[in-house]
């Protein structure tokens, strides 16, 4: 090989390094609730575990569901419970399953816990260029969400309900044309006190 080519392959190289290498330098986030879980399947295998008129409040907290010491789990009086259904629960409280029922009828010795957990991954892809430059920016995110209701009258559970997102993904584009300068007019606008 002789010094020509050799230059040219470092060029190359050298080219191939920055344009590609820029990836890393892609902005990226994350949102978590921070819980034990890793997965929306071990989530929902915790919480396969409560049993209405069988699990204890103990039992729960044993299981994990603590909420003085889990961040994702939420105290509900009964008047946040109350809100969580329609009016209709009120007039007619028989159209709901045993374990509501018992909830209404019980009053203030109903409560419940709340669970909500999340990952969530998002980063930027695409041209680094572009995104640096403000004239397209491309986001993807993925992760999963759970959320679950556990209703107690005095301590022992009576109604578990489940739900959420095992499989969150989402690909968000954003342009703009003049990049830069798209919003130039904001900053060029004056102030009124």
């Amino acid at each position: 090989m002789n010094r020509f080519q050799c230059a040219v392959l470092a060029v190359v190289a050298v080219a191939g390094t920055v344009l590609g290498g820029c990836q890393f330098l892609m902005p990226s986030g994350k949102t978590e609730v921070v819980s034990g879980w890793a997965s929306f399947e071990e989530a929902e295998a915790v919480l396969a575990t409560v049993e209405p008129y069988r699990t204890t409040r103990d039992e729960v907290h044993a299981a994990g569901l603590d909420p003085k010491t889990d961040s994702t789990v939420s105290i509900l009086n009964f008047a946040d419970i109350l809100q969580r259904f329609s009016v209709s629960a009120l007039a007619d409280p028989n159209g709901f399953e045993r374990g509501i029922q018992d909830c209404l009828r019980a009053g203030q010795r109903c409560a419940a816990y709340a669970v909500k957990a999340e990952k969530v991954r998002s980063k930027r892809v695409g041209n680094f260029w572009l995104d640096l430059l403000n004239f397209k920016r491309e986001t993807e995110s993925s992760g999963w969400n759970f959320n679950a209701l556990v209703v107690f009258v005095d301590d022992l559970v009576v109604y578990r309900i489940t739900g959420g997102q095992p499989r969150l993904h989402s690909y968000e584009v954003r342009r703009q044309p003049l990049g830069p300068l798209q919003n130039i007019g904001e900053s060029l606008r004056p102030t009124i006190p």
